[in-house]
Formats: C-alpha cells, structure tokens, sequence
C-alpha cells in the first residue's frame, strides 16, 4: 500500500522502519558509505526552508495477523522550490523490480504535475540500479560530478599544516563552527552570489543561498535537520571582503562522515593560494571538533580541474560519478500512466 506519509507526525516505530529500508538500500548499493542513525532523522526528513515544501510517501506491507503495522519498504519525497520539482526515491533491495518504485515516482510525479511545476529533477549515483530505472522512464543525464572522500586517518597533517598557512600576504583565515556572525553574512552573500550566474549545465538540485536572509535561514535550517555547520572564511585585510570560503557539515545521522558544500574564491582575489588554505584549514578544525569524524566527502564538476587538483593534493580520492537527471514532468506522468 502506497500513502502519503507526514513525518512530523510518524510513530516512532515508522521512523525506524525507515531507517531500516535506508541502510539496505546504503548496504546494497553504495556499501562503502556509512550506515545511518536515527539521530534526527524525522527532523531530517521533515525541515524545509521558508517558501519550499517536501511532500512524502510511503509503501508499506500489509498489517500482521496481530494488527501490526508492516515495515516501510519504500519511501518518495518531491522537495517543490522554484521552478522545479525535486524527486527522492528508495526502495528496500528485497522488494525491487516489482514496480514498486514506479508507483511511488508516479505519486511524486503527479502532485509535481497539478502543483503547475514544469520539470523534476533527480540526483543519481552512479554504478546503481537507480541509473537504468530512471533512464528507462526518459530522465535525462544533465549535469555530472565526482564525488570524492578523504579519510583523515590518511592525512599527512605536518604537510597540511603547510598548505594552511600557505596563503598570500593581506589575508586572514577565519573559522566559524554554526556560521559567521551577523556582521560577516552580507559580505559571506556577496562571495557565493559570485557563482549564482554561471551556466554550467546544474540543475541546482542543492541550491546555495545567496540572499543574506536566505543564507541566514538556510543555516538555521540545517540545524533544524540535526546538520552542524562549519564555516572557514578568508578575510582580505584592506577591505574587510569575503575573498574566499568553503563550508562543510556533519550531519547528525552519519557523525562518521562529512559533506563538503560550497568552497568560492571571489574572482578579484584567485591566485592568492586561498582555496587551498581554507581547505586545509578547515580540516585541522574538523579533527578538534568532531571526534567521531573519520572521513570528508566533496562533489566536483568534472571541468572544474583547479579544484580537484586542490582536493588530490589534500588527499581525497575519487569514487563515484553522481549526477543530475531531469524530465518533464507533463511526459513523466503519461509514462507513468502508461505502466498503470
């Protein structure tokens, strides 16, 4: 049975069903990846920003002889923000291939359809079966990365200590662990507002905040969702400009591992060896403060070499393609419909 699935108000056993058919799937698909915790997975699920909306549903098995509830072995959201719907889909590997993940698309899809959204987009890792079944129905392969993982038990910390402190002359390098203060969000915007316009192909699945509000709001929900940020900034001395950042948070449901988000230098300011350092930087930081953290994850555009360049000279190892697939939403639906 497919229904729609309100995690706020989920009992506390649906939740951990949840968690179950997730780190199957984690176990099936990506097993190099760390399991999941529940430590705040119903707010994981549930908080959106101010303006956005996540929609969810589940399949779950029929109830026991005793009246039980079955275990949730499938689960969709569409995340609606801005112009574009934005589609999460697990099925439990025991129960694949029996069409259950079209009937949970098709949900998605639909609600997508008559809330007047145009396209959904999906993100994808590559080398797993979600590949072939989302081509199958017509997505469209957008935009890839690479996703790559530095174990700091493999880190030569004499050597990045080096590249921390291998930044030019007229710049500091701060770090702020939940985010900058108030006085420092204005010019943190006006850094990532630097990237908002470049056509490279994204289809902005994980939108960054460029607004100082929105960037305040954006903070305060990954708190919300149990996501404890980290912020490094480089500071140019003369004019008190943002030059550079890089953010990374460590999520509360896999403390094991964190996931790099944005890392900017400002155009006027490359060459200076900020990307570098603030990297560098910040992984010094992360080993103090979270001592249960034993890798970082990052994602890269394919073309963008003076990145990963910085991310292979400070360690990180390449693992996975992960990419951006889109549709339209008004063929999707006549797909699904058709499979009915």
């Amino acid at each position: 049975m497919v229904r729609e699935w309100d995690p706020r108000t989920a009992s506390a056993a649906e939740i951990r069903s949840m968690l179950d058919t997730l780190n199957a799937v984690v176990a099936a698909d990506v097993p190099e990846d760390p399991l999941w915790q529940d430590s705040f997975l119903r707010e994981y699920l549930a908080e959106t920003m101010p303006g956005e909306r996540r929609i969810c549903w589940v399949a779950e098995e029929e109830p026991g002889p005793d009246g039980q509830p079955g275990r949730l072995l499938g689960h969709v959201n569409v995340l609606l923000l801005g112009d574009i719907g934005v589609v999460e889909l697990i099925v439990h590997p025991s129960v694949r291939r029996a069409g259950l993940g079209h009937q949970l698309l098709a949900k998605a899809a639909r609600r997508a359809y008559h809330e007047g959204f145009s396209s959904i987009g999906v993100e994808v890792v590559g080398n797993t079966p979600a590949v072939a079944f989302y081509e199958s129905l017509g997505f469209i392969r957008e935009y890839v990365e690479t996703r790559s993982v530095l174990r700091l038990s493999t880190v030569d910390w004499l050597t990045l200590g080096e590249m921390a402190g291998g930044i030019a002359a007229g710049y500091r390098v701060e770090f702020y662990p939940g985010g900058p203060p108030d006085e420092l969000i204005e010019p943190y915007a006006k850094a990532k507002a630097e990237v908002r316009d470049v056509d490279d192909g994204d289809l902005d699945l994980r939108p960054s905040s460029y607004d100082p509000q929105r960037l305040r709001d954006s903070l305060a929900c990954l708190r919300r969702r149990g996501l404890q940020p980290y912020i490094v900034l480089a500071i140019h001395e003369k004019t008190g400009e943002v030059a550079g950042l890089t953010e990374v948070v460590v999520p509360a449901q896999h403390p094991t591992r964190a996931d790099q988000y944005d890392t900017i230098v400002a155009q006027d300011h490359r060459g200076y060896g900020i990307d570098r350092a603030i990297k560098a930087r910040m992984l010094f930081e992360l080993r103090g403060a979270e001592p249960k953290l034993a890798e970082v994850q990052t994602w890269n555009a394919q073309a963008n070499e003076p990145m990963l360049k910085v991310n292979a000279e400070l360690g990180f190892l390449a693992d996975r393609e992960w990419c951006e697939y889109g549709i339209d939403v008004a063929e999707l639906v006549h797909r699904l419909n058709n499979r009915d």
